[in-house]
């Protein structure tokens, strides 16, 4: 099985490992949330394959494709031509990159009529490398994370990016806020608003795309890794 459950109505998939800028090897997860009204709402899709269509045709109708952040696209259009009925939202600044793309919203700190009843989401706003939505599942109480929250196991990588990632805060003894993104966000007041959202969230579990999910009492543990802008 390809889908694992993680809590009600919401399934998690690994994807193949992905190649970054400087030649950084990545991860890949994705989610699958199925909504009140039967249909799915795939949250950072990765690749798809005959096996993973399989398995989603027997929890019901893909129906939303969601990019969180301007970084998670690299296999949009694949889906996109596999279910061209199901529409697709953009974060910020995911429509000027992505052109070929046929995009059917736009995604802010509202949740879309359709999803309301099972997510709440809010825009990390004023960050120079990308805009994040970050998404929380009601049914499961969970967050999900894309790049903001990351962690890599020890022995990830190798040579000196095993060092960049070390002083990046990639590969901390827990799930953290990598560095990098620490200082692109240059207005520090919207991030903290943002922050502040997601803390009046009821969160105990967080799921991302790079790193183990973190189970029970996830209201403390996101209290620690954005202390350093609370």
């Amino acid at each position: 099985m390809i889908l694992q459950q993680f809590g009600p109505e919401i399934w998690l998939a690994d994807g193949p490992v992905v190649t970054a800028a400087a030649g950084f090897h990545y991860p890949t997860r994705m989610a699958v949330i199925r909504l009140v009204g039967g249909g799915l709402f795939v949250w950072s899709p990765v690749a798809l394959s005959d096996d993973l269509r399989a398995e989603l045709s027997e929890l019901g109708e893909v129906r939303f494709l969601i990019p969180p952040n301007s970084l998670h696209h690299v296999f949009l259009a694949d889906w996109q031509h596999v279910y061209p009925e199901a529409k697709v939202y953009a974060p910020p600044g995911l429509r000027e990159k992505r052109p070929d793309i046929r995009f059917d919203g736009d995604l802010g700190d509202s949740p879309i009529a359709e999803w309301k009843d099972d997510l709440d989401q809010v825009a990390m706003r004023g960050n120079r490398i990308t805009t994040e939505v970050v998404f929380f599942h009601l049914p499961s109480q969970t967050a999900l994370f894309t790049d903001l929250i990351q962690q890599f196991r020890p022995g990830w990588f190798k040579g000196w990016r095993a060092i960049v990632a070390r002083l990046d805060l990639m590969a901390a003894a827990e799930p953290s806020v990598p560095r990098k993104f620490r200082l692109a966000f240059i207005d520090r007041q919207a991030a903290r608003a943002a922050v502040g959202r997601i803390l009046a969230w009821p969160v105990e579990n967080v799921v991302m795309s790079h790193g183990e999910p973190v189970r029970g009492d996830g209201v403390t543990f996101l209290r620690r890794a954005f202390g350093w802008l609370l």
